[in-house]
């Protein structure tokens, strides 16, 4: 610049913002958090409510016990980019946040402390122990509340929903009541899931597979029938010996081909003897022999064994005739068909104890021989019963919940009476409590079932039974999202025995009946059903709770002076905890002046899991209630993994708490990990992903921030009409308009990917790379004219939709842009629902022809890239090309605009004549080559292109349109 041009940097008009570059979220979100509970956000919501449809997202309870994880943060903002897109999208979308609060994990931590201080729970007072549970619970209900409400969750957080308030704990009451008067509810025995450790039954829900060794034996009983099978053995295989003691029958396959093999010869060490004869599944026999140490030669096929000469055979347990045996095991065994007898493993024949399993009890229970085969040998504790003839006493399970006595001393005394052919051990998939992480068993017990296949009154409009109606809910009235959730929760309803209501515990909402003394659980007045007791005891769990129950004298109360105390027995197992949190839709949905107008919810939303925990639990309670499923709509997500797609493990040391990503990052990049997840997927996590997420925030935030500068002063005076905009401000507003379309469908499905993948190319390419790119030199550089003033309004109606199309993900980091435009005492952008945009916005052949000019510009640009990188310009406005184009309507088409201004050079030479040899060309766009070629000229001092004309004007080293800009 020659000494006596003028500095015009004062005279540009630069970009002016307070927004940061850096964004301090973990220190600042705080301080938004506080101001959204002064400015009430959400009860203003709510008050400007009147005349919008209504969403409501229903929350499934998490549990009140420990801080959060990766997964409850994953859950909880998935709810909330539900509710508030919903919101901003005009509906009055309500989310009352809950808690369960009953059952085993609260009550097990409180015995934890008993035992720590040497107290036993059973002589604690059982009302003092409950209030025990329910201190613990609400302490941990504020400590998750706060950890929620950091993330960034919206919700009606001063009035949360509890399972142990008074009132729902009256509405669970009075709904387990509804199943008690139409006649599904019933007191069976049969075999359900245990837990030794826990002394209590478990749902499927309670339940998941790890892998475990078992120990596996080949085990036979004699044939007692005359003629050549006498004398020879039927062979079972089982993996839990320790239900041999309880074993009532064998069964095999009609349709399985069987055989008699004899043993011809031995090695050293073996249980066989020559001259045995064992009858076998033929498909399985090689495999027997080889697991009894009998190699091909020392054993072969005597003959086939027919079904029906299986059918007249009769015979005996392994330990009938066992010295010290009190005759426990003399009677013969049952014998028969079964259908879930299989060749695919073990010998073709299994080993039958109807109280340890489900398929021989519905086999015995079918045929109506349950009183000759059900048995008692298993203690709550998982301990066999002390009197059982030399196994009383032994532990299935030890205190700590791994190999009891009890498998040992079976194969023992199996080996010491010749009743074993092999054993092994075998690594297999087995169910464990959830909580305790210890193995399960079944074990007959007496408990309290709901009925799912028997006529439940009410609304039979989708079916008379729980099943039929869930069946129905299903298939008709559920929108699934992914929609194989639906064929999942489909196959678990059609499967599903009855549902287990009862638990032998101390802290939940006990079973409201009372049974009659002496009467059978088959009796009509078994169970007491009385309108007017059931009103005394929910209307009293309304004002005291349900320790009512426990309190004494309670049973007089209840009853009345209708019925005699002494003639019945109050019930005192406590309610599943699935089904308190299955009733939640009755105390929240239904009852909350903020629940549903329908007592229905627009949406349950969960993880997986759920098809078998709370969307069945809350289907099963609903169909027998209401009628229906609770829902209108299932949205399931996956479970979250380390970086290499390895389940989270303290032990692994490879889980991601949310408050260590909060602390560092901020929550924002938290929520912006769930909203560019495929969350329908299992998600990853980890430091490197992070990092990632945090890189893509920084540039997304670059573009805000960037609209923020150029719309500082902007006024309404300066707006210019969208039927007056230059090209390519009008296709911006069309690709506002297709963009809106975009957010709303996806808002509308929960596609948050889609939504956010969509705006983050639109703000990083079309925007960043391509529109402000272009449109800088108009902004900083123009004085009042007609396409700065475009483009600001432009910037202004972007602005707009930019801030509220990603506030329901970047809730703290929209906010902080809005603010630094509206920063009024009551301003906020969660206020405010995303704006209309006009469909005369949309314009697609102007949408083709730019799409046409981008191409034609991308070579442009990459050969200008060349030139900078090989040194030859430092800039692109250095540049002039020549671009030579073969399409004559393309041709036409890029002298139609300010081409130059497109490609940001200073000059640019449009020609259809042929490309010379040295022309750049990209492949991906034939027809369009470039010949670079340096721009003639003056820089302008003050816009920096470089001109012919620059210095000719009356403000030194400018340019014309610069020159008129200063006036």
């Amino acid at each position: 610049m020659c000494a006596e041009t003028p500095d015009y940097k004062d005279t540009i008009n630069l970009p002016q913002t307070g927004f940061p570059m850096r964004a301090g979220l973990p220190k600042r979100e705080p301080e938004w958090l506080q101001r959204w509970e002064r400015l009430r956000i959400y009860d203003r919501l709510r008050d400007k409510a009147d005349g919008r449809p209504p969403f409501t997202l229903h929350d499934g309870p998490p549990y009140a016990n420990g801080h959060l994880h990766i997964g409850h943060a994953l859950n909880k903002i998935l709810k909330d980019m539900v509710v508030r897109s919903q919101q901003m999208m005009g509906r009055d979308a309500r989310y009352i946040p809950g808690w369960d609060c009953h059952g085993l994990p609260i009550e097990w931590k409180i015995e934890e402390q008993y035992r720590a201080k040497g107290k036993n729970k059973d002589e604690v007072d059982i009302v003092d122990f409950r209030q025990e549970c329910r201190h613990f619970a609400d302490g941990w209900v504020d400590i998750q509340r706060e950890e929620f409400k950091r993330l960034g969750v919206t919700g009606n957080w001063g009035k949360p929903y509890l399972t142990m308030d008074f009132h729902a704990e009256a509405v669970i009451a009075a709904e387990f009541q509804k199943f008690l008067m139409n006649g599904t509810l019933y007191q069976g025995s049969k075999p359900v899931m245990w837990s030794p450790i826990e002394k209590t039954a478990l749902a499927e829900a309670e339940v998941e597979y790890h892998d475990k060794e078992s120990f596996t034996v080949w085990v036979k009983f004699k044939v007692l029938n005359d003629g050549d099978l006498h004398n020879a053995h039927v062979v079972i295989w089982t993996t839990t010996p320790w239900t041999l003691p309880s074993n009532k029958a064998v069964v095999y396959g009609a349709d399985i081909a069987y055989g008699l093999y004899e043993v011809t010869g031995t090695p050293d060490e073996c249980w066989a003897n020559v001259g045995d004869k064992f009858i076998l599944a033929d498909k399985l026999a090689e495999d027997v022999m080889a697991k009894a140490r009998l190699e091909p030669g020392m054993w072969q096929r005597v003959r086939d064994v027919s079904a029906e000469e299986l059918s007249s055979l009769s015979l005996s347990h392994p330990l009938a005739g066992a010295e010290g045996s009190k005759g426990e095991w003399d009677d013969p065994r049952d014998f028969r068909t079964a259908d879930f007898v299989t060749d695919e493993e073990g010998t073709g024949f299994v080993h039958c104890a109807p109280s340890h399993g489900m398929e021989e009890y519905e086999l015995y229970r079918d045929l109506g021989m349950l009183d000759q085969v059900i048995t008692y040998n298993v203690l709550d504790d998982g301990s066999f019963r002390p009197d059982l003839p030399f196994f009383g006493g032994k532990y299935i399970l030890s205190r700590k919940g791994k190999e009891g006595d009890a498998n040992k001393a079976v194969i023992d005394k199996l080996i010491e009476v010749g009743g074993l052919l092999a054993r092994g051990k075998i690594k297999h998939s087995y169910p464990h409590s959830w909580r305790s992480k210890a193995p399960v068993i079944y074990r007959n017990t007496p408990q309290w079932f709901a009925a799912i296949d028997v006529p439940c009154g009410g609304n039979d409009t989708y079916g008379k039974t729980i099943r039929e109606r869930a069946l129905r809910s299903i298939d008709e009235l559920v929108k699934f999202t992914p929609q194989s959730g639906r064929n999942r929760l489909h196959s678990m309803m059609e499967a599903r025995p009855d549902w287990v209501l009862s638990r032998q515990r101390a802290w939940g909402v006990p079973l409201t009946c009372f049974t009659k003394k002496g009467a059978l659980p088959t009796d009509p007045d078994f169970l007491l059903r009385d309108d007017k007791v059931n009103a005394r005891i929910v209307e009293t769990f309304e004002s005291e709770g349900a320790d009512a129950w426990y309190k004494e004298g309670a049973k007089e109360r209840f009853l009345g002076t209708d019925y005699d105390p002494d003639e019945w027995e109050q019930v005192f197992d406590i309610l599943d905890v699935w089904f308190d949190s299955g009733s939640t839709h009755a105390f929240v949905l239904r009852d909350r002046e903020d629940g549903s107008e329908d007592g229905l919810a627009d949406l349950y939303l969960e993880g997986t899991d759920q098809h078998r925990g709370w969307f069945h639990s809350s289907m099963l309670q609903a169909c027998g209630t209401i009628g229906r499923a609770p829902y209108r709509g299932v949205l399931t997500h996956g479970f979250t993994l380390d970086e290499k797609g390895i389940k989270m493990s303290k032990s692994l040391g490879n889980t991601v708490a949310p408050d260590e990503v909060v602390k560092q990052y901020g929550a924002d990049i938290l929520r912006l990990w769930v909203a560019q997840s495929d969350y329908t997927a299992d998600l990853r996590i980890g430091p490197e992903i992070l990092k990632g997420v945090a890189d893509g925030y920084r540039r997304l935030r670059n573009t805000m921030r960037f609209l923020l500068g150029a719309l500082s002063h902007f006024r309404e005076e300066d707006r210019v009409d969208p039927a007056d905009m230059p090209e390519l401000e009008a296709w911006v507003l069309h690709r506002m308009a297709e963009l809106d379309h975009k957010v709303r469908t996806g808002y509308a499905a929960h596609d948050f990917q889609g939504v956010f993948q969509a705006l983050f190319n639109f703000c990083t390419v079309e925007l960043s790379a391509f529109y402000f790119d272009i449109r800088k030199d108009v902004l900083y550089c123009d004085g009042d004219t007609p396409r700065r003033r475009a483009a600001r309004t432009v910037m202004d109606l972007l602005f707009h939709r930019l801030t509220t199309w990603l506030a329901p993900v970047l809730v703290f980091t929209m906010e902080e842009v809005w603010l630094e435009l509206f920063p009024g005492e009551d301003s906020s952008v969660h206020l405010v629902d995303i704006p209309e945009t006009p469909a005369d916005w949309l314009n697609e052949p102007l949408a083709a022809k730019w799409a046409e000019l981008r191409r034609a510009r991308r070579v442009v640009t990459a050969a200008l890239e060349v030139q900078r990188t090989d040194k030859v310009i430092g800039a692109s406005l250095e540049a002039a090309p020549v671009v030579h184009v073969r399409d004559p309507d393309l041709l036409e088409t890029l002298k139609s605009v300010d081409f130059a201004d497109i490609c940001i050079t200073s000059d640019i030479r449009l020609t259809g004549d042929p490309s010379p040899a040295e022309a750049f060309r990209l492949p991906e766009t034939d027809g369009v080559t470039v010949v670079f070629e340096r721009a003639e000229g003056e820089k302008c001092q003050r816009c920096w292109k470089i001109l012919p004309d620059v210095g000719t004007h009356s403000h030194p080293g400018t340019c014309a349109r610069c020159d008129a800009a200063l006036g």
